[in-house]
């Protein structure tokens, strides 16, 4: 679809005399029909004016049903274009955030025609649930193809409402007789004192975001369905000892909070035709004494046929932006206290 334009005869002899002058790259993108072109330019143009402040060696023009680039980096421009109209042909909305995700995944030579468009499941409201970030679509991939993985990242990197959509798509096709999801019941840093109620009612705000999860998946009415006839079980990581789980889809979320000795025993539950994702993030450990079974474990289960770890960063919060830039800034910080202080050595 790209083609360099053709330097014109006049252009090649001025090459020829003067050898230090270099002939400007040029890509032309054809851009089938006239409809998609306002998806692609974005309002007044603003889609183009972003690509162009994205690579600074690019400058775009439009002719008609034509995008030409112009630069230095107007291959890779030319490859975000042209992926642009492939997303806009399969009918995807397109709007400065998810082109800011577009643009990095080109960047790490990634294809977003192929990330954005992997559907998982139709959620509550008929809307697909889709990865949104190179990283987490290596994440729904990994759990495809792996009986138990890992996803370790910050929040709102998607670790666990990827995981429930993946479990409802594995229930729904029938691959597994049901979803049991599971939280060590541990508060965050914080007193909750007595809890009223039955042995449900005071669990129930450890397990509350699964529950929300399955809400965006299902709605409310379906959840309710699936956990009645046992479809669905939702219970803390106590209850997992002395069980063994067959035929299921089991996620462990918030798995950072979990005892090395509960960690072994919840890997030792899995049974045949089981899939596992474990989710996790090690810098917001609440387990007493620090005594996470997270912290090391891949060290001791690298090289297991069927076990995977995939580490999602800042670069995939799909969150609002500022919850990136938190990310970020943290994981800055922590970087800065463990680097050794210039010039001096151990």
């Amino acid at each position: 679809m790209t083609h360099p334009a053709s330097p014109t005869a006049s252009t090649l002899a001025d090459v020829a005399d003067v050898a230090d002058v270099m002939v400007p790259f040029v890509v032309a993108v054809v851009v089938p029909g006239t409809h998609l072109m306002p998806a692609l330019c974005g309002p007044r143009d603003a889609f183009l004016r972003q690509i162009e402040l994205a690579f600074s060696g690019a400058s775009i023009v439009v002719r008609g049903n034509e995008v030409h680039i112009h630069g230095p980096d107007a291959d890779v421009a030319g490859r975000l274009i042209e992926e642009l109209v492939l997303l806009l042909q399969r009918g995807q909305h397109l709007d400065k955030v998810g082109l800011g995700r577009a643009i990095d995944m080109v960047r790490h030579n990634e294809r977003p025609s192929t990330v954005l468009t992997d559907d998982i499941v139709r959620g509550a409201k008929g809307r697909a649930v889709r990865p949104k970030t190179a990283g987490q679509k290596h994440y729904i991939d990994a759990i495809r193809q792996n009986v138990i993985t890992f996803g370790l990242g910050p929040a709102g990197t998607g670790k666990s409402w990827l995981a429930v959509a993946m479990a409802v798509h594995a229930l729904q096709t029938k691959q597994v007789q049901r979803i049991i999801l599971t939280r060590p019941a541990v508060e965050a840093g914080e007193r909750l004192g007595f809890l009223p109620g039955d042995l449900m009612a005071k669990i129930d705000p450890y397990l509350r975001p699964l529950y929300d999860a399955l809400y965006d998946m299902v709605d409310a009415d379906g959840t309710q369905k699936l956990l009645e006839r046992q479809a669905v079980e939702v219970a803390p990581l106590a209850f997992m000892r002395g069980r063994t789980l067959n035929n299921s889809f089991i996620i462990l979320d918030e798995a950072q909070n979990a005892t090395p000795e509960q960690m072994k025993m919840f890997l030792t539950r899995i049974g045949f035709g089981s899939k596992v994702v474990v989710t996790g993030d090690t810098t917001q450990v609440d387990v007493p004494d620090g005594r996470s079974g997270l912290l090391g474990l891949e060290r001791i289960l690298t090289g297991i046929e069927g076990l995977a770890f995939v580490h999602l960063t800042a670069s995939d919060v799909v969150r609002h932006r500022i919850v990136s830039d938190i990310v970020a800034a943290y994981e800055l910080a922590t970087a800065a206290k463990q680097s050794p202080p210039g010039g001096r050595h151990g």
